[in-house]
C-alpha cells in the first residue's frame, strides 16, 4: 500500500468539524506530558459517566476473567481502565505530533536484540502484541528503534484515515501499512526479513477460529498466528508495552521469540497463546482493551455471556 498523501478534498467544508477537533487536539499536545495524563484521567472518568455500554462490556469481562476478585477490587480496575483509555486517547495524539526527541525520552525499551538478531539473520518476525491501551504510543515508540510493518484497516472516515497513516508511518520511513486482508503481501513480507505488529487477542468470529479457554472461559482465538508463521517462515515474538506508574514513560519488553512454534497442532498453538495472554494482562489488567467483546462467539449451543 502506498504511503498516504494529502488530497485537495480534505479542504471540503464536511470535513472542517474533523479539522476543528483535530486542531484543537494537536493544541492540547504541547502541553507537559503530566498534564495530559491528568486530562487523559478526567476524560476516562466522563467516558465511565456516560458510556454506559462500554462500561458494562468492561465489566463483565473483568467478572469472566477474575471470578475471584470482590465486586470492590472489580469496580477499582475497571475505573482505573477507563481512566487507562482517556489517557490513551491523548497518548494517539502524542504519537503523531510530538517532536520524535521528545517523544523518545518516554521509552524504556528492552530486548530490541531479538529483533536485530532475526533481521541479522534474514528471518522474518511476527511481532505479537496485544490491544493494550497503550498499542498506539507503543507502537510509534518502538518504531523509532526498529522499522516494523503493521496489519492496517481502513478507517471509513478519509482524513481521519490519512491523519492516522501518517502519524504512524512517520516513525517507520520504509513501513508498509499491509491490508488486514493481504496475505499475500504479509507473506511476502515475511519472506524477505521484516518484522510485522499482530495482535491475535480478539474475537474475529467462528470462521478460521478454534474454541480454546482464556481465563478459564472457551474463547474464540484465530488460527492465523500459526498459519503466518508456517507460510511466512517467520518466528514469532511476544511484545508487550506498559504505562509505567511513576510518569517517566513506557516499559517495551521485545521478548525472546517462541520455542517450537509451530508446535504439534493448532489447538496447541492457539492454547499457548491464549496462556501467554493470561501472563501479559495479569500484571497490568487496568490496561487492556476490555471493552471488546471477547467472548462474544460462543460454541455451538452455548447462550451469550453478556447482557446486551
Amino acid at each position: 500500500m502506498e504511503r498516504a498523501r494529502f488530497r485537495p478534498g480534505f479542504l471540503h467544508p464536511r470535513f472542517w468539524p474533523l479539522w476543528l477537533g483535530l486542531g484543537l487536539l494537536w493544541l492540547l499536545t504541547r502541553l507537559p506530558y503530566p498534564a495530559l495524563l491528568w486530562l487523559g484521567r478526567g476524560l476516562g472518568s466522563l467516558m465511565y459517566r456516560f458510556a454506559r455500554s462500554r462500561r458494562s462490556i468492561a465489566g463483565r469481562n473483568l467478572e469472566l476473567c477474575f471470578p475471584a476478585w470482590s465486586a470492590e477490587q472489580r469496580e477499582r480496575v475497571l475505573r482505573e481502565n477507563f481512566a487507562s483509555s482517556g489517557i490513551a486517547f491523548f497518548e494517539m495524539a502524542m504519537s503523531w505530533w510530538w517532536p520524535k526527541a521528545r517523544l523518545a525520552r518516554l521509552a524504556h525499551v528492552e530486548g530490541l536484540e531479538h529483533l536485530q538478531r532475526l533481521q541479522a539473520e534474514g528471518q522474518g518476525a511476527i511481532l505479537m502484541a496485544l490491544h493494550f491501551t497503550t498499542l498506539e504510543i507503543g507502537a510509534a515508540l518502538l518504531g523509532q528503534h526498529h522499522t516494523i510493518d503493521g496489519m492496517y484497516r481502513e478507517h471509513k472516515n478519509p482524513l481521519f484515515d490519512f491523519i492516522q497513516r501518517r502519524g504512524r508511518e512517520r516513525h517507520n520511513q520504509d513501513a508498509t501499512a499491509i491490508e488486514r486482508e493481504d496475505v499475500r503481501t504479509m507473506m511476502k513480507s515475511l519472506r524477505s526479513g521484516r518484522a510485522i505488529w499482530y495482535a491475535p487477542d480478539q474475537d474475529y468470529g467462528r470462521k478460521q477460529s478454534l474454541f480454546v479457554p482464556l481465563f478459564g472461559v472457551p474463547a474464540a482465538t484465530v488460527t492465523a498466528t500459526t498459519k503466518f508463521a508456517r507460510l511466512g517462515k517467520a518466528r514469532v515474538v511476544p511484545f508487550t508495552q506498559e504505562r509505567l506508574a511513576d510518569g517517566s514513560g513506557y516499559r517495551l519488553v521485545i521478548h525472546p521469540p517462541l520455542e517450537d512454534f509451530p508446535g504439534e497442532s493448532e489447538q496447541a498453538d492457539c492454547l499457548r497463546i491464549n496462556r501467554w495472554i493470561e501472563e501479559a494482562v495479569s500484571p497490568r489488567p487496568e490496561q487492556y482493551l476490555w471493552a471488546h467483546r471477547r467472548f462474544k462467539t460462543r460454541p455451538e449451543g452455548e447462550p451469550s455471556l453478556y447482557r446486551d
